[in-house]
């Protein structure tokens, strides 16, 4: 008995596999950002403005 090694990917790719995986990625994707999405980082409350002092700043040419 031989065994017969496929060397051409022409007749092996099934569409519907590839469409499926294309969707999975997608959904896992969107999922991410929804997730990232509902998580609440803290943000400042006021203004930050800080003053620089004349003395500090550097003329650059």
């Amino acid at each position: 008995m031989q065994f017969y090694k496929k060397t051409s990917f022409g007749s092996s790719i099934n569409p519907t596999k590839v469409i499926i995986k294309i969707v999975m990625i997608l959904a896992i994707i969107f999922g991410i950002f929804v997730l990232a999405s509902k998580i609440n980082f803290p943000s400042p409350n006021k203004l930050i403005e800080k003053k620089i002092p004349q003395e500090n700043l550097k003329i650059v040419k």
